[in-house]
């Protein structure tokens, strides 16, 4: 049986991100028109290729990036469906061994560190311009995709 090994499919996914995040900074209004559809694409081809090569987070960026939502909302967004992608493999990690109860513990410390980071985070953005945030994700987006290329090859 044929297969793609999946650092080539993160390094064809780095192809894509280094791409789409040069041409997005060089053409500043490339947006896709968020709706009903082009949300049901974008979440289904990151989530797919999550469950393919074990990364969609970069990808999902892109998309997002790619509806121009105002800073607020994108990282509303970006969290919401973070939490809602974890808490999902949740159950999985358990039935798989991979959190036993000796780690338990540090459950509720972690929860007050994420709250302390997303209130951080918050603070931070409020002080970056619109403009700015988009170039900070894009070029985010870009150094994964590099990334993911570089260990292509190293």
């Amino acid at each position: 049986m044929a297969y793609t090994p999946q650092d080539a499919l993160k390094g064809i996914l780095g192809v894509f991100l280094v791409l789409y995040s040069a041409v997005s900074l060089w053409k500043e209004d490339l947006k896709v028109k968020p709706s009903l559809p082009t949300s049901i694409l974008g979440g289904g081809v990151s989530g797919f290729l999550a469950g393919l090569i074990g990364t969609g987070g970069a990808l999902r960026g892109a998309f997002l990036a790619a509806f121009g939502l105002p800073k607020e909302k994108y990282i509303a967004t970006a969290a919401a469906i973070a939490l809602a992608v974890d808490f999902t493999r949740l159950p999985v990690y358990f039935a798989e061994g991979f959190l036993n109860s000796q780690y338990y513990w540090y459950i509720p410390f972690l929860f007050v560190i994420a709250l302390a980071g997303s209130f951080t985070g918050k603070q931070v953005v409020k002080k970056i311009p619109q403009d700015s945030f988009r170039k900070i994700v894009l070029i985010a987006i870009l150094l994964i995709g590099a990334k993911f290329i570089y260990d292509l090859f190293a």
